[in-house]
């Protein structure tokens, strides 16, 4: 059975109260109990939240052999950390790159990924379900 692991990365602990105009009112954590009910048994699902930059390398390097797949949404480091682009280049783990707002309908800076280059793809825009289509491609299914 494959294990996939979600990373998210700063500030995605606050989903349900940050920024809800954006973000929507759920908590992650809510949002991840029913990704486990709809795909159990097809894969086993892992979460992991840092607001950390090196954390999130360290969970990148620890995963690359223990899962099948990452799904990654590194927040703001996304536009400013090269470090876990280079992570996410160095291990051979496929990863896909996740963002619940549309990136590009937002600031300028924000335009730019360091991670994407390094990842099988990218959903961006279609809020939490974006991380139940990573999962069922993960799964070959689709969502």
């Amino acid at each position: 059975m494959k294990h996939i692991l979600i990373i998210n990365g700063p500030n995605l602990n606050l989903l349900g109260e940050r920024e809800p105009e954006i973000y929507g009112n759920r908590t992650f954590e809510d949002y991840f109990q029913e990704l486990v009910h709809q795909f159990h048994g097809k894969c086993v699902l892992h979460y992991y939240q840092s607001n950390v930059e090196g954390e999130l390398i360290n969970k990148l390097h620890e995963a690359r052999h223990m899962v099948q797949g990452i799904i990654i949404n590194a927040g703001g480091y996304t536009h400013t950390s090269v470090a876990i682009g280079d992570a996410i280049a160095a291990i051979q783990t496929p990863t896909i790159e996740v963002h619940i707002s549309n990136v590009f309908a937002r600031e300028p800076f924000r335009h730019q990924s360091f991670l994407s280059k390094n990842c099988i793809g990218s959903i961006t825009g279609l809020g939490l379900k974006g991380y139940q289509l990573a999962v069922a491609y993960f799964l070959g299914e689709d969502a």
